[in-house]
This record gives structure tokens, C-alpha cells and sequence, in this order.
């Protein structure tokens, strides 16, 4: 049996979906967080899959790679940007979890 397209799109949709979920369900802002990051894989497994499956030994199409690149290169700025606000919060606040930070209500 190989792995086609579709098994690939399929575990690409769960961890969206896993991380979907976790974004919407979760309080801890560290979690939250994560869960974006686990849908940004998802979305680059998606991209390598559809760059590996629609190219041919003639016609070699890199878009999918050169695409996943530049997310993995703008996923490493949004992870220090990201952590460098969750630790600004808990230094204000002493807290990480969603619901008791206020700060940006005033």
C-alpha cells in the first residue's frame, strides 16, 4: 500500500483540526500557542504534500518547499515575538492564563 495525496491531506487536516480546537478550547496562553503552531505545521505538511504529488521527474515544481521555507522562516519570528509577550504578561501579571489577563482592555 502507498501513501497517496490524500493520507497526507488527511493528517494534515487532524493536526489543523487538533489545533483548531485547542485554540478555541483552551485557557493557558502557552497552550494557545502552541496549538497555533501545531496548525502551522499542518498547513506546511499541506504545502510539501501538494509540491511532492503534483511534480514530475520533467518538470520539478519547488513552490511547495520555497513556500514551506518562508513559513518555517516567519513561524521562528512569530515564536520569539509570541514568547517574548507571554513572558511580558507574566512578569505584569504573575499569570499565563487567558481569562485573568486585562491588559490590553484598557
Amino acid at each position: 500500500m502507498s501513501m497517496g495525496l490524500e493520507h497526507y491531506l488527511f493528517v494534515a487536516f487532524l493536526l489543523f483540526a487538533i489545533g483548531f480546537f485547542g485554540v478555541l478550547l483552551r485557557k493557558n496562553t502557552l497552550v494557545v500557542f502552541m496549538c497555533l503552531e501545531l496548525m502551522l505545521s499542518a498547513s506546511i505538511l499541506a504545502l510539501i504534500a501538494f509540491s511532492r504529488f503534483h511534480s514530475t521527474a520533467a518538470n520539478p515544481q519547488m513552490e511547495g518547499n520555497l513556500f514551506a521555507l518562508f513559513i518555517i522562516a516567519i513561524a521562528a519570528c512569530e515564536v520569539a515575538v509570541g514568547l517574548a509577550i507571554i513572558v511580558a504578561l507574566w512578569r505584569r501579571n504573575q499569570t499565563v492564563e487567558l481569562n485573568e489577563i486585562n491588559a490590553l482592555k484598557h
